[in-house]
């Protein structure tokens, strides 16, 4: 594997490269093109971290552990709760910040404070020519030029190779609960979610899980207004449902468990990554009739687990969203692609990004289309 362990070595590395390069971090998601393995997990090391700012400079291949610590000790955090693939996958390594930026991996609570491209605020990357490319800064205001900062995050290393990013974080939150309805089918748990949504009780996540037909409301922050706005969302919700309590421990492991599809690990069949409208899960849970399923953003996400090789687009029809094939053998990725088709103007820009950010074609070739 080539394995650079500075910006430099990086770029003359794929200066020199004569071939397809396959990029990756840690490789956790299993996402790399073809090519010959390139990581940057040697690019590391947190280089500025100003608590009082909110700001935190860092390159691509630090673990994310690492940061997460660090940030951890001031007691903020990365507020997209991005997602460890790991178990779902089966798969080994360390997840690296660039990795979840290139992926714009996000969590439950994107439904509140955006993706995690919506904290990103400057990258360094080295473009398919070997050229090093600097964008963005450590503010949010960035109006000059092209903000190619937000252009790289969900680009999966296709447009260039990360080398460092600077992000905004966000203090923790003091205590969390999470108010439960059971008993609710699919149409019921996502109005549900819908109703508490549109509370002014600053509801962070959202998720309902069809197995034990729960639709799960998280409610975060000081101690005392948690307490309060969680007994306030119960009563206001009660048309939908009798409300269950959970706090502490209890709500911060279901989270987790959300967040990292824990119900799917270790089970067979492929696993979907759905975008929908909120209001249109129920039917494409029809249509589709996953093994499984999980919902979270109030049903614009939906996680399903199908039967080996099934072809979910094409049980789905026109839909207006897009499927992503996060777990499946080599031939199903083969047969079906990963990333979901693009429509023909979409195909066109994507691949004139792609010429003018890696003319040779090089990096994760094929990858998104």
């Amino acid at each position: 594997m080539l394995m650079p362990t500075n910006e430099a070595e990086l770029a003359e590395m794929i200066r020199a490269a004569t071939g397809p390069l396959s990029v990756r971090g840690g490789n956790t998601r299993g996402l790399a093109g073809p090519g010959a393995p390139l990581g940057v997990g040697a690019i590391s090391g947190i280089g500025l971290y100003e608590p009082g700012a909110l700001t935190l400079v860092a390159r691509a291949g630090t673990p994310l552990a690492d940061i997460e610590a660090a940030l951890a000790a001031e007691n903020q955090g990365l507020p997209f709760e991005p997602m460890d693939h790991r178990g779902l996958l089966g798969t080994e390594g360390t997840p690296t910040i660039g990795g979840v930026i290139a992926a714009n991996v996000s969590g439950p609570r994107r439904i509140a404070v955006g993706a995690a491209r919506d904290f990103l605020l400057g990258v360094r990357y080295v473009d398919g020519a070997g050229t090093v490319i600097k964008n963005g800064g450590r503010v949010m205001k960035n109006v000059t030029g092209y903000d190619l900062v937000k252009l790289m995050a969900g680009s999966h290393g296709t447009l260039g190779v990360m080398t460092e990013v600077a992000l905004k974080v966000l203090p923790r939150a003091e205590t969390a609960a999470t108010v439960v309805l059971g008993g609710l089918g699919a149409g019921a748990g996502v109005a549900a979610m819908s109703a508490a949504l549109g509370t002014p009780y600053e509801v962070s996540a959202a998720a309902y899980d069809p197995a034990t037909g729960e639709a799960m409301l998280r409610i975060e922050g000081f101690a005392a207004s948690v307490a309060y706005r969680a007994e306030r969302l119960a009563d206001v919700l009660s048309d939908h449902g009798k409300a269950e309590l959970r706090d502490g421990a209890q709500s911060q492991a279901l989270w987790r468990d959300i967040r990292d599809v824990a119900a799917f690990r270790g089970t067979d069949g492929d696993v979907w990554r759905i975008s929908v409208k909120p209001g249109d899960a129920p039917a494409f849970l029809d249509a589709v009739a996953p093994d499984a399923a999980l919902l979270d953003w109030g049903g614009g996400l939906i996680w399903a687990r199908m039967p080996e090789g099934a072809d979910l687009r094409r049980r789905a029809g026109a839909f207006a969203g897009h499927a992503t094939l996060v777990r499946g053998t080599g031939a199903t990725r083969a047969t079906l692609g990963a990333f979901h088709p693009q429509p023909s103007p979409l195909a066109a820009i994507a691949a004139g990004l792609r010429q003018r950010f890696d003319p040779r074609g090089i990096l994760n070739p094929g990858l998104m289309g």
